[in-house]
């Protein structure tokens, strides 16, 4: 095992962030999915936390703490998200300290030195926040985020009346991660479950045994999401800090033009007695696109994700997987800021068919009209798109992130 794992906690059912959906309807599907699984920037709230965990150099193997039936469903995002240092998907238990100590059991096997815990719901802590915490411990013996009470405090009794004001000069509020010696938070957990202990946060476990928790200063940024309008808050603070750099992608293809075969090209239908050959509707100018888009994120190329020897995609119509491609792109927090394509072939002429293959790709790609460019060109007679024997697509998309721009 890694000298330090990371537990991401992300088991809860986020209780309070539904009793403040006030306008919301009985149908808000944040009613019913786990607090979470709600999206921030395209992705699932607990991926942002891993993938700062999978950022952080120090972390060698992470273990993801989920709901019971969404086991399965964070494995497949974790993989379709390149977290490759996710060893352990475990089942959640009653309360936040259950589902921790499912995870401590689950590394135990191959036990690391030092732990990481870290608040699914905490989705914009960076990597360098955990890279002290960790530092931290490895001195000292733990590393606790943290930052200094600023507001007034006030005690009141039970009608809220002023009783006095609390003296906030060493007072502290607690985030994550957390840092401990693996085996003294394992065996922490173990006591507290054998005292019928409850705690809200792992270091008042390691203060139970006596040992000291150092505190390490936080992020302001790094808000635990309670209710709708923390969620809201996280939003502006990841469209403010850009979330992630816009990034650009080029895509060529080409297919042999033969007879019987429609000319699909943008997602338009246009006349010619010969289309192009291929597995699905062989649209060379959507598939360039599509290879732009996936090419932005490094998602791989179309024969990755869509191969010609899956009889699921004979004659496929390319717009529609272009949509599948746009939600993979959304998957990873990106959505299409624009696009530029070229059409190279002698014949057919498109001018008059562009206005149709804008509104097309703009619509499978979920982009405004106006961020889509479409246009032609010939190669004056020469090479195998000059003698009509094919044609091809040149395709530049930039991506940006979603809430971005």
């Amino acid at each position: 095992m890694a000298q330090v794992a990371a537990v991401l906690a992300a088991a809860g059912a986020g209780v309070r962030f539904r009793e403040n959906l006030t306008s919301a309807s009985a149908a808000d599907p944040r009613r019913t999915i786990p607090k979470t699984f709600l999206p921030l920037a395209g992705r699932p709230l607990w991926s942002h936390g891993a993938r700062t965990l999978q950022d952080c150099e120090a972390v060698g193997a992470i273990a993801i703490v989920t709901p019971p039936e969404w086991v399965d469903e964070v494995r497949a995002i974790s993989r379709r998200l390149g977290l490759s240092k996710v060893g352990h998907v475990v089942p959640g238990g009653a309360r936040r300290q259950d589902s921790v100590e499912n995870a401590l059991r689950a590394l135990a096997a191959d036990p690391p030195e030092l732990v990481a815990v870290h608040d699914g719901a905490r989705p914009l802590a960076s990597a360098d926040l955990v890279a002290r915490c960790i530092a931290s411990a490895r001195e000292r013996g733990s590393g606790v985020a943290a930052l200094p009470v600023t507001d007034t405090l006030k005690r009141a009794d039970a009608q809220g009346q002023v009783q006095g004001t609390v003296d906030r000069q060493r007072l502290w509020a607690m985030q994550t991660p957390q840092v401990f010696s693996f085996t003294a938070l394992l065996a922490a957990h173990e006591a507290a479950a054998r005292d019928g202990v409850d705690v809200t946060d792992d270091a008042a476990l390691i203060e139970r045994l006596g040992e000291t928790v150092w505190l390490v200063p936080g992020e302001a940024a790094n808000l635990k999401i309670t209710t709708p309008a923390d969620l809201r808050l996280a939003e502006s603070l990841w469209a403010a800090s850009g979330g992630a750099p816009m990034r650009v992608g080029h895509g060529f293809d080409a297919h042999r033009l033969v007879p019987g075969r429609p000319c699909v090209l943008g997602g338009v239908t246009v006349p010619h007695d010969r289309g192009p050959l291929g597995h699905s509707d062989g649209d060379v100018l959507t598939h360039a696109v599509m290879d732009a888009a996936l090419g932005a994120l490094a998602l791989g190329d179309l024969g990755r994700h869509f191969p010609d020897s899956d009889p699921a995609y004979r004659g496929a119509r390319s717009v529609e997987l272009a949509a599948r491609v746009a939600e993979l792109l959304r998957e990873q927090g990106y959505r299409v800021a624009n696009l530029d394509a070229t059409l190279v072939a002698q014949a057919p002429k498109i001018a008059p068919h562009v206005p149709a293959m804008r509104a097309a790709l703009a619509e499978a790609f979920g982009c405004e009209i106006e961020a889509v460019s479409v246009k032609g060109t010939t190669t004056e007679g020469l090479g195998f798109t000059g003698s009509g024997e094919g044609i091809a697509a040149h395709a530049v998309v930039v991506v940006q992130p979603l809430g971005g721009g």
